[in-house]
């Protein structure tokens, strides 16, 4: 018997609809019910021969940190060489920081150093729940020292770096940033923010109308944010964990904020896209249609997607003229 389809989806555009019904039809129960191994073994993505956007030069790259060596793949933009080194967006991939992968956001990456004219480094940084909060935050922070340290070796500018992500990678992201910003310590370009999870307290209304989204349940996002806290946290995390719970979001980079009309974090998002603004903080704001938490890493599948990506190509070109 077919199940109904849930009130939200109703939003969906096709595109979005049929994405929805096939993950529904491949997991067999929810996320926080099959557990991180399980779940990650499921929704791990395969590498492909044949990438949607060929680059000359992709390479795996080893991040020396506090907790020892890194795994990372390097995109360079197409025509850049050693002695041309190129501005550099450090990206942290999502999965509400269970999940995710290098080959995951493969395609993202990319598309957007073919574009922008960006290289770009995708981190794979660890994972709760065998490694809680602040692990992947001291991943992020170690790989932006070591980037500005030693990026030129790699044949990409260390004067000019972009943070970025998506969910926990945009969470990651702000984070750094913040980070930075207290620790009086030199910030990057510009943020760019892909619905971040930037709040613990799940009160926003997009939390309840959206409670059943494809892919990211309200009831999933809790489950994912205990494993990534710790046991015993709940509630008694700083900004660098919630970044919604920064006093002040004033002195923080230039920000890109972008957000999927059907996803429970949206309106989490687009309030501290408000905040920024309000705190002088330069922000530009983007609500994508029709598609679910998730979509911008889904090259060549949903036609928002490519929207987005070029939404972050405009921002990272903007940002390398300012700079």
């Amino acid at each position: 018997m077919t199940k109904p389809v849930p009130p939200s989806w109703k939003n969906l555009d096709t595109d979005a609809l049929l994405v929805a019904q096939a993950i529904t039809e491949a997991l067999p129960a929810p996320v926080r019910e099959l557990g991180a191994r399980a779940a990650r073994e499921l929704l791990a993505s395969t590498p492909t021969d044949r990438p949607l956007t060929p680059l000359d030069r992709v390479g795996a790259v080893t991040v020396p940190t506090r907790s020892g060596p890194l795994r990372a793949r390097l995109y360079h933009p197409p025509g850049s060489t050693a002695g041309d080194p190129r501005p550099v967006l450090l990206y942290l991939h999502g999965g509400g920081f269970v999940l995710g992968t290098l080959d995951g956001v493969d395609e993202v990456c990319r598309a957007i150093a073919a574009r922008s004219g960006w290289a770009v480094l995708s981190l794979e940084y660890r994972l709760a729940p065998e490694h809680p909060y602040p692990a992947a935050l001291e991943d992020a922070l170690d790989t932006l020292h070591w980037l500005r340290a030693s990026g030129r070796d790699s044949g990409v500018d260390p004067g000019t770096i972009a943070v970025g992500g998506d969910s926990a990678g945009g969470n990651l992201a702000a984070a750094l940033c913040l980070h930075l910003r207290d620790h009086g310590l030199p910030l990057p370009a510009s943020q760019i923010l892909v619905y971040p999870a930037v709040d613990d307290r799940f009160s926003t209304p997009s939390w309840t109308r959206f409670a059943d989204a494809p892919l990211l349940t309200t009831a999933d996002a809790r489950w994912l944010w205990e494993q990534y806290i710790g046991p015993g946290r709940q509630g008694g995390v700083d900004q660098y964990a919630a970044p919604m719970k920064a006093a002040s979001l004033n002195g923080l980079p230039p920000a890109l904020v972008l957000t999927a009309e059907v996803d429970p974090l949206r309106d989490d998002a687009e309030a501290y896209a408000e905040r920024l603004r309000h705190d002088g903080v330069p922000t530009t704001s983007v609500r994508h249609s029709g598609v679910f938490h998730g979509f911008f890493t889904e090259v060549g599948v949903f036609a928002q997607t490519d929207a987005a990506i070029d939404d972050v190509v405009r921002h990272l070109r903007g940002t390398a003229a300012a700079s």
